[in-house]
């Protein structure tokens, strides 16, 4: 009857679910960070630099900001952390310094921008990066009467700008604590502005134009700021009011939440795909991302050919005494005994691996610890209870090669280099970055001596925090995961 006929129709809402789902397929998520790619590049052609010769830096706010500029576009990354920027619960991290963005404003006048999609101004665009700017102000510049200066977007309201001006002192203070040698470049103080697709842009600058015109008006025609260094912080996706299925299948923060759509899809992997993505039917385009997905991690795999030793492989040296790389498809490729005798007399190498192995199996010589930790956040839980052999096999290395020291050799004209402990993980930034600070605190003062630890060698997160910084200042690109550096901190803290 009627009753039974309408009580099996799905309801509006269902309907409105299903549509929506429908919409946010991979197909129009990639047509809508290309769309958006494109505003981003306007962006960079309406700020130049100056002189004009140099190219704008684009620098990527990570996770997701790499989708909305092409590899070879993009001058680094960043990491500002939205949940450091929200209300009430505004922090200064010390995980997450950015010192390398210093030298990079600097020497392009102050032109950098910071790109992250998101259903609205992010929080880390405008609360986390002002207080980062306000800060480092204070640190770099204490004497400028402009550094204390803290500047938000004008939407924000007044009680927001002095709560967060009243914890300025203790954020400068967490910086100090951590007792780093900062950046010396800056000469002006850092000032946030914000830029989203609502925004006028200037018209790029005309070089047929500006023919006539004398250096300095070719000079001030690149200022924004006369007394700041102007940090660009851009949204790269235009604001949807409504649903997406108003918008023509337009997803605005298409690049955010990769884990739920992009089926293992990289930035890298995507924009050396393009045309093949773009021109491939909706319904084609899950299958394609697997099938170059595929492709690109089976070349990454390819064992190199030729006589490769794995010691060559480039690293990123931490302390005299500790360095990461990314593991290679080399060390994973060829056979223990041919990875011993390849690595140097004084050097060792720690890997860790995305395939799980009983503790019994890690050890495979005195200089190689093969550790099969898992992956992402099962690998960051396994940590804490494999950093004991670690370091009992790191010590165990540092006191057969004590000998090796970086002490003045009265009888050599070179410095003595100290013995060398490899940390390798998948990225050589997340698991590798965390057993590197553990090592760093575990065996080492803070002249970075070695040493055992014994009863009187307390650790605590004060110590913890300033190794890191010391990590991150050197290696601005390393990603050690909370999950990670939970690790470390819950080994050092019950290490007796």
């Amino acid at each position: 009857d009627s009753d039974d006929l309408f009580s099996n129709q799905p309801s509006i809402s269902s309907l409105l679910t299903q549509l929506r789902r429908s919409t946010l397929t991979p197909h129009n998520r990639l047509k809508s960070i290309h769309s958006d790619a494109a505003f981003v590049a306007q962006v960079a052609s309406s700020f130049p630099t100056y002189p004009p010769s140099h190219s704008e830096p684009l620098v990527a706010n990570e996770r997701c900001g790499s989708w909305y500029i092409p590899p070879d576009k993009k001058d680094g990354s960043a990491y500002f952390k939205s949940t450091d920027g929200h209300e009430r619960a505004w922090k200064f991290s010390t995980r997450r310094l950015n010192l390398h963005l210093i030298d990079i404003i600097e020497e392009n006048d102050g032109y950098v921008a910071y790109f992250l999609s998101s259903q609205c101004m992010p929080d880390a665009l405008s609360t986390t990066i002002p207080i980062w700017c306000t800060v480092f102000n204070m640190a770099l510049l204490p004497n400028n009467p402009l550094s204390s200066n803290l500047f938000l977007p004008p939407y924000l309201p007044a009680s927001t700008h002095s709560q967060i001006t009243a914890l300025i002192p203790t954020f400068l203070s967490s910086l100090k604590e951590l007792n780093l040698t900062l950046p010396t470049s800056l000469t002006k103080p850092l000032r946030p502005l914000w830029i989203t697709q609502d925004s006028s842009l200037p018209p790029p600058p005309d070089s047929d134009d500006d023919e006539d015109e004398d250096q300095d008006q070719n000079q001030d025609q690149g200022i924004i700021f006369q007394d700041y260094r102007p940090v660009i912080c851009c949204t790269a996706s235009r604001r949807v009011i409504g649903s997406e299925v108003d918008e023509g299948g337009y997803i605005q923060g298409a690049g955010d939440d990769t884990e739920n759509w992009a089926l293992g899809l990289t930035p890298d992997v995507f924009w050396a795909n393009t045309t093949a993505f773009l021109s491939a039917a909706e319904a084609d385009v899950p299958d394609l991302i697997v099938k170059l997905v595929e492709e690109a991690k089976a070349q990454r795999q390819a064992a190199p050919t030729g006589d490769v030793n794995p010691a060559t492989l480039p690293r990123k040296q931490l302390t005299s005494y500790l360095s990461v790389r990314a593991i290679s498809p080399l060390d994973l490729s060829i056979p223990t005994a041919a990875s011993s005798s390849q690595q140097q007399p004084n050097e060792c190498l720690i890997l860790l691996t995305e395939t799980p192995t009983p503790k019994e199996t890690w050890l495979l010589s005195p200089t190689l610890l093969r550790v099969g930790l898992g992956k992402h956040k099962t690998a960051s839980r396994n940590l804490r209870l494999a950093l004991p052999e670690i370091c009992s096999f790191a010590t165990l290395f540092l006191q057969r090669n004590e000998h090796s020291t970086p002490t003045d050799a009265a009888s050599n004209d070179a410095v003595v280099k100290p013995p060398q402990i490899v940390v390798a993980c998948d990225s050589g930034k997340d698991l590798s970055v965390g057993v590197a600070l553990a090592l760093s605190c575990h065996l080492f003062d803070d002249e970075g001596r070695f040493r055992v630890p014994d009863d009187k060698v307390a650790f605590t997160k004060t110590l913890v925090k300033m190794r890191l910084g010391a990590v991150m200042t050197v290696y601005p690109e390393a990603n050690p995961s909370r999950s990670t550096l939970q690790s470390v901190n819950s080994f050092l803290m019950d290490w007796r």
